[in-house]
Formats: structure tokens, sequence, C-alpha cells
């Protein structure tokens, strides 16, 4: 790391700057200088820093007010501070508002590197255990039925390399989980894992956000800003609800993908980008390209491995697990006692088809933990009040409608009433078919439409 690490360095004096950025670069590293505090704080907005060494005493803003608005803008990189006018109430100070080290002037080369390799090497297994922990809590998929071993199984074999993949699944399967432990799993692990959700950003913001804009490229650009391909280079970028992305910008993400470089919007020069983009979405990208309304272009360069992540009403066997999961984690984030669910209250969290899928039911453990405080375990009187009433099929009545966009909830309400009818009718599709007022063929095609697999269906029931 610290061959490749970029410093900052901040002096009035114009000698020490140009020595210690020398002896930086003699030594592997990276280095920008800054005269004073202002200009020093107006770098650190436009990209990160790996360390930066800062004198304390100089003209107007002096480095403990550095450090304070470092701490004040959420910087975490280390900050190792110099002086030539040392006091140990000025080096506590440093410390308490968090410099990783504090030097005396006149520096000697070989400390100040030793103290600079030290830093850097703190900072990474600082990083590193936040991920770790991250990995261990929040970021783990939980499964047990064959099809997520297999599906496990395709992610191991993705993640090995530089495929794309296009993860494919309805709201709240986890699209973003897998994409995280593919990057995880990946070479690229090290480097950041930066997300971007296409469907809440407007369009006319989307190229900003993704390729970044230079100060007073529009209304409203104060300053130069980063976007996402840059944040991501060297690791991943997750572009979630991809079929979202309109087509305009389709067009432009195409060229990133081929050429490898960014422009930033109101830019006059390709910047070199070095990012696995792995993409999501809910939609039938094949139905939207033979429609118009994806790139057949784009479409090719993306969907090169795509993964289905099946929706939690096709892996009911699996509530059990993840119900403990959940119950486990949200209680150790809340302080309060672990508890278990009665096997009464799991089979009734098991008759619901859950819309929300996985999200779902993370949000209804949460709710039950809350009405059930004080008592030993979540009862099936608890888990029946706080669902939507259901029919015997195990579909909420008047209450599939889920959340989100009308299309969505539309969706979400023709899967639960299929499926159950499906059901009704011991999967016959005649008969289906006619109870719903259907032809045969116009049934088949809304069951591929919404992601309906009668396989899974069946061998769910059986």
């Amino acid at each position: 790391m610290s061959a490749k690490a970029h410093l900052l360095i901040i002096d009035d004096d114009q000698n020490t700057l140009a020595s210690l950025a020398r002896a930086f670069r003699l030594a592997g590293y990276e280095a920008t200088v800054a005269d004073n505090v202002s200009r020093a704080l107006s770098l650190v907005a436009e990209r990160r820093f790996d360390l930066i060494l800062s004198d304390v005493v100089m003209p107007g803003k002096d480095g403990l007010a550095l450090l304070e608005e470092l701490r004040a803008l959420g910087i975490a990189s280390p900050v190792v501070m110099i002086s030539g006018q040392a006091t140990v109430e000025m080096a506590v100070r440093a410390t308490r508002l968090g410099a990783a080290d504090f030097l005396e002037k006149p520096l000697s080369t070989e400390k100040l590197l030793v103290t600079v390799e030290n830093a850097l090497r703190l900072a990474r297994l600082e990083h590193e255990n936040r991920q770790l922990r991250e990995r261990l809590g929040r970021h783990q998929i939980v499964w047990s039925s064959r099809a997520m071993a297999q599906l496990i199984e395709q992610i191991d074999r993705v993640a090995a390399g530089e495929t794309r993949v296009t993860i494919l699944g309805e709201s709240g399967t986890g699209k973003e989980l897998v994409a995280r432990t593919i990057h995880e799993k990946s070479p690229r692990h090290a480097g950041p894992f930066v997300t971007l959700n296409c469907a809440a950003v407007p369009a006319e913001l989307i190229e900003s956000e993704l390729f970044g804009h230079e100060k007073g490229a529009f209304t409203g650009a104060a300053g130069r800003r980063v976007g996402k391909f840059e944040q991501a280079d060297g690791g991943t970028l997750f572009l979630d609800e991809i079929g979202d992305m309109p087509l305009a910008m389709q067009a432009k993400l195409l060229r990133v993908l081929e050429e490898g470089e960014i422009e930033r919007v109101g830019g006059d020069r390709p910047i070199p980008v070095d990012v696995r983009v792995l993409a999501a979405t809910h939609r039938d990208l094949e139905r939207m390209v033979r429609e118009g309304a994806f790139r057949q272009d784009l479409f090719h360069r993306i969907y090169v491995f795509p993964l289905r992540l099946p929706p939690l009403r096709e892996r009911r066997d699996e509530i059990p697990a993840l119900v403990a999961h959940f119950a486990r984690q949200v209680a150790e984030q809340n302080g309060w006692k672990p508890r278990s669910f009665s096997p009464a209250a799991i089979a009734e969290l098991q008759r619901y088809s859950w819309p929300g899928n996985v999200r779902e039911l993370r949000n209804a453990v949460e709710r039950l933990l809350l009405v059930s405080s004080g008592e030993e375990e979540v009862a099936a009187e608890q888990v029946r009040a706080a669902l939507p009433a259901l029919d015997d099929a195990g579909v909420a009545v008047g209450a599939s409608l889920g959340f989100g966009p009308l299309a969505a909830r539309v969706e979400s309400y023709e899967r639960a009433a299929i499926e159950a009818e499906l059901r009704r009718q011991n999967f016959h599709i005649t008969n289906t078919a006619k109870a719903l007022g259907l032809e045969r063929s116009h049934l088949y095609k809304k069951c591929q439409q919404l992601g309906i697999h009668l396989d899974a269906l069946r061998r769910q029931e059986s």
C-alpha cells in the first residue's frame, strides 16, 4: 500500500514543502502540497488522501484548526502533525483532536518515513477490521436450500475473475448483498465497494453522480465533485436497478465499459478508471431490449453471467434460519435480550407470501421483537396480529400490494393472486387460466413476466 499511498503535505514554508515532497516521492509515495489550510481543505474536498502531514503554526488557520475541520467533515485519513515550536499542551490537544502522531522539527527523514509507514499500516488495519465486522454482521447470506446452495456456488465461480454479472430478482431479495459478497470474494476485495441506485437518481443528475463534475459545469455546481466511477477505482461499482437508467445515459455507460475511462461533466480530459461493474434489476431486461427500452449493445455488455435470486415465497424452508439470524442481529444492534420464535410462530411466518421478500421479513422480525418485549419467545398470535390477514393459500387478503411505485404494487398483487390460484387448482394450468379469466398462453406469458417458476412452486408444495 505504501508504494501507492497519496500524501498531502501542508506547510507555509516553500523550502520545507519542496524537500518533504521530494523525499516522499523518492520513497515511492505520491505527494501533493499546500501552503495554507484553506488550500488544503479544498484539495481534501476534491479527492481522498491516504495520509495528511501538516505543520502546526501557520498564518491564518493553523494545524489544530485543520484537525477540527477535518473531524467536522468526517475525513478519516490519518494526520501526522509537525512543529518547530512544539509544547506538551499543543501535542496533547492535537492528539485529542485525532492526530495520529506529533513530530518536532528539525525532521529526520528516516524517522519521518517510519512514522508515515506506521500510520498508514494502522489505518489499513482499522479499515480491514471495519470490513471484517461488517462481513460478520450485516453482510451475510443466510441459506439452507439447494437452490441457494447452487447460487452460492455460482457466486464463488464468478467472484474469482472479472466477469460482468447481472443480478436478477424482485425488490427485497438481497441483490446488493449478493453484489457485496462477489466483491468481498474477488481479488478486488481490498478496494472500495460503491453503490448507485439508478432508480433513485433524477435523470438529469445521474451523469454527474456516475462521472462527477467540474466547478461551474452547471447551475449549482459550486465545486468539483468526484463521481461513483472514480470513487470505485480499483474496486467494484454496483449499479442497482439498471433497468431504470435513461437510454441517453445507457449510451455513455456503454462507452465507459468499452474504453475504461470517464469524463467529468464540464471536464475536458478523459480519466482512466479500473472498475468492475456489477448490475442488478427487478425488470425483464430481455423484454425491455425487444421493446426498445434498453440498449441491446449495453445488454450484451452487462448480461454475461446472470444470477437469479429466488423470491422468499419460493424458499420458505429457509425462513426459520433467516428469522433466527435477524433476531440475533436486531437484538445485538439494539442491546436487547436475545429471544426466539415459537415453532407455531415460525409456521405462521412460513404461511405468508412475503411480497417484500427478505427485507420485509427482517422488518417484521424487528417489529415482532418490539411488540413482544418482556416475553421469552414470540408467539403465533403475535405474528397473526402483526401480519396482514391471510387466506387459505397464504396470500394477504387485500394487502398484497407491497410498497413502492404503482407498477411494482400491481406486479406484486398479480404475482400473489396467480400463485394462490395455481395452488388452489393443484397447478392445473388450464383450470387456473379459466379461474382467472385468461387464455392458457396468456397465463404462461404472465408467469414468465412476473418471474413465477412453476416447477419451483410445485417442488415447494410437494
